[in-house]
């Protein structure tokens, strides 16, 4: 089975070091899907990691608004990658079937686009029954 791998969405920004800059999304062109919900996670302290899990159906994109956030993926065909969010027009795409765990530096504020709806029976938040359950298919 072949499964969508996490990657960098790189979005345009308008403007300069003088007057600042922009990133104004076309949620119809410019996403992968349609944002169903968003959320932001903000004063995560930095020893902190947060995510461990997964979903079955949900795809994410994940912004750093501010400072730095370093995620780790692993796909449902074991592929690992690690990915630096470190300025607010980058995106990370993560599909359905990623483990992934994020670790915020200085506080960092993270923006999340999600496809669905809040639906806890999406998540699969025991990392054992993750590789279990992609080991059978």
């Amino acid at each position: 089975m072949q499964y969508k791998e996490p990657y960098i969405i790189e979005f345009s920004k308008h403007g300069g070091i003088d007057i600042g800059y922009i990133t104004a999304l076309n949620t119809s062109k410019d996403l992968p899907f349609e944002v169903k919900r968003l959320f932001i996670t903000y004063y995560t302290p930095d020893l902190i990691v947060r995510g461990r899990h997964a979903h079955f159906t949900t795809e994410q994109i994940l912004f750093a608004v501010s400072e730095k956030i370093v995620v780790n993926t692993e796909s449902a065909d074991k592929k690992l990658n690690s990915f630096l969010l470190d300025t607010p027009y980058k995106g990370l795409y993560i599909p359905p079937n990623v483990w992934h765990t994020m670790q915020y530096q200085k506080n960092a504020t993270q923006l999340v686009l999600a496809s669905t709806e809040y639906n806890e029976s999406d998540y699969l938040r025991d990392y054992d029954k993750f590789v279990a359950h992609w080991a059978n298919k």
